[in-house]
C-alpha cells in the first residue's frame, strides 16, 4: 500500500515518529509521501526523509492557507530549491486553493496555485492539488494548462459525481480518496461507486481525517489499510485487487521527473 499524502514529519508526531513509521512498514505500507506547507516545514520534512531514504519522499510546494504577505519571496526561493540539480523532490505539493476559512486572497492564491502549476509542467512533476470551497476557480486554473503535460492527484477528494467527473477530465489526474470515506454521513461512496478505480490512490492526510475505527484519533498512514478495506466494499472488489490498483496508480503519478 502506498500513502500518499501525509504530514507525519509535524509536531504531532515529535514523541513517537520512529514508532509511527515502524507501524506504517508493519502494515504493509511501502512507501509515504510528504507534502510541504511552508517554510518552515521543508527542515522536518526533508529530515524525516533523510533517516528513511526511499520509503518517505518530499513534495515542494506553498499550501494555500499559507499564501502571506511575503508569498512571492517565498515561492522564489522554493522554486530555486526545486531547480536544484539532484533536488529530491518528487512532486509539486501541497498547493491550491482554498476559500473556505478567508477568501481575503482570492488574487494572491489563484496567482500562486498557477505559477505552481508551471514548476509541474516544465519540471514533468506530478502535482498534489489541495481544493476546499473553490471548485470552479480551481479548475478555471487548469484549464488554461490543458495543453501542458500536467498530471496529480487531487488531495482528499469529497465533492458531488459531477465535480469528480469535471475533475477527471484532465488526464493524468486521480483523485485522493482517505478516511471521510468511511464517514457515516459521507456522500462518497455513492460517487466512487460510479468512478473507477483506475483514477483513485489511498491517502491519510496524517494527522488529520483519521478513518473509522480511528476518528477524533490522530491520524497516521497504518490506518490506511481501514481505508483500503471500506473503499473495497464500495467498489465491490477484493482487497488485494484495491491496493494492487491504486499503488499502480500512485507510481504512475509518482514517476521519475523528466530530464532537465
Amino acid at each position: 500500500m502506498t500513502d500518499t499524502h501525509s504530514h507525519i514529519y509535524g509536531s504531532e508526531f515529535d514523541e513517537d515518529r520512529d514508532a509511527v513509521v515502524a507501524r506504517a512498514k508493519a502494515a504493509g505500507i511501502s512507501r509515504i509521501y510528504l507534502p510541504n506547507i511552508n517554510r518552515d516545514s521543508i527542515g522536518p520534512m526533508l529530515n524525516l526523509c533523510e533517516q528513511y531514504p526511499g520509503y518517505c519522499l518530499p513534495m515542494m510546494g506553498l499550501h494555500p492557507e499559507d499564501v502571506g504577505d511575503d508569498w512571492q519571496q517565498t515561492l522564489s526561493d522554493m522554486h530555486a530549491l526545486l531547480a536544484e540539480q539532484g533536488s529530491p523532490y518528487v512532486a509539486v505539493g501541497e498547493v491550491g486553493l482554498d476559500f473556505y476559512w478567508d477568501a481575503s486572497r482570492k488574487t494572491q492564491q489563484t496567482e500562486a496555485f498557477a505559477r505552481q502549476v508551471e514548476w509541474a509542467a516544465s519540471q514533468g512533476l506530478p502535482l498534489v492539488i489541495h481544493c476546499r470551497s473553490a471548485h470552479r476557480e480551481l479548475v478555471d486554473v487548469l484549464r488554461a494548462y490543458k495543453n501542458q503535460p500536467l498530471r496529480g492527484i487531487f488531495h482528499c477528494f469529497s465533492g458531488s459525481l459531477d465535480e469528480a467527473k469535471e475533475l477527471l477530465s484532465f488526464e493524468g489526474f486521480a483523485l485522493g480518496i482517505g478516511g471521510v470515506l468511511t464517514y457515516k454521513k459521507s456522500r462518497l461512496p455513492d460517487v466512487l461507486r460510479q468512478l473507477p478505480l483506475e483514477r483513485m490512490v489511498l491517502e491519510t492526510d496524517s494527522p488529520y481525517l483519521a478513518p473509522v475505527p480511528y476518528r477524533g484519533k490522530r491520524n497516521e498512514s497504518s490506518y490506511i489499510v481501514a481505508t483500503l478495506r471500506f473503499l473495497a466494499s464500495v467498489k465491490g472488489l477484493p482487497e488485494p485487487q484495491v491496493e494492487q490498483v491504486t499503488d499502480a496508480v500512485a507510481e504512475t503519478v509518482f514517476r521519475t521527473r523528466k530530464e532537465a
